[in-house]
């Protein structure tokens, strides 16, 4: 879904005055009953990350981490099948998986008596059955299948779709390109060009989430004009919407979309 700079500033203005909450992203579906509640969710994402990377440090003190694992502690102690990491985290404003995080880490600090490398922290949350203990590995497990991991989903899916249904030529080229030497490569290449909406895309740039101006201008310096300059034109698909002003390179060669085009023309080489 596109949503014009207007728009998008009244939603962001709304989270800006709201906690990032479970009962804040209702409110704000019932705010805005006319957008996507996907676009809405992305959104809703990228403002809560933006304010835990801006109180980040307040909940990593000393004494806060104490603090939260005896809480976390006590809170077991009363009902170990209770969502007490989900709920405190919910109490502080702080995301489930980060509590997770800094419980685990103090657990494994008081078992080991060292400080556990990060290696072996994202093994057990990605992994909860790898934690020696039952009782924390369930909470961590109720974070993980709390936290709603949509974004690469649907993209999959129409990203395979495309392939196995169109006839163009197209070969995965993060693992081939980076073993030729380049560092910094887009989700696809085309081997054999397409046009869309009149514009020849030679690469495919698939982004699960909401194109906003901050993201967008950071995407286009670290990652597009490299592609573009590497491999000619090509369309960035933000899966849930964009700020439909961006959309202003394409005679430049980037093309923004949000969602897989339906009008592909191909390009056949001719047989002298």
């Amino acid at each position: 879904m596109k949503l014009s700079k207007a728009q998008y500033d009244e939603i962001a203005q709304f989270l800006g005055q709201v906690q990032p909450t479970r009962q804040s992203l209702r409110k704000l579906k019932e705010k805005f009953p006319s957008q996507s509640q996907s676009t809405l969710l992305s959104i809703f994402s990228q403002e809560y990350q933006k304010q835990v990377k801006r109180t980040h440090a307040k909940y990593h003190t000393a004494e806060a981490v104490e603090t939260y694992y005896q809480r976390y502690l006590n809170g077991v102690m009363k009902n170990a099948a209770a969502p007490v990491l989900l709920e405190l985290a919910n109490e502080v404003d702080f995301a489930p998986s980060l509590m997770a995080r800094i419980v685990l880490e103090r657990f494994l600090q008081e078992q080991g008596q060292a400080i556990p490398s990060k290696t072996l922290i994202n093994s057990m949350l990605r992994d909860p059955s790898q934690i020696p203990d039952g009782v924390l590995a369930n909470q961590v497990y109720q974070v993980l299948i709390t936290v709603v991991f949509f974004f690469c989903g649907n993209a999959v899916i129409c990203l395979n779709s495309f392939i196995n249904n169109s006839s163009c030529s197209l070969r995965i080229a993060e693992d081939q390109l980076r073993a030729k030497g380049y560092d910094k490569t887009p989700d696809f290449i085309l081997e054999v060009p397409v046009a869309v909406e009149g514009h020849i895309i030679h690469w495919i740039e698939s982004k699960a989430s909401f194109g906003d101006e901050s993201s967008h201008q950071a995407y286009l310096q670290d990652q597009f004009w490299s592609y573009w300059n590497r491999f000619g034109p090509g369309l960035v698909i933000y899966w849930y919407g964009f700020i439909e002003e961006l959309d202003c390179h394409r005679e430049r060669g980037i093309l923004l979309k949000d969602c897989f085009p339906t009008d592909i023309v191909t390009l056949r080489h001719s047989r002298a």
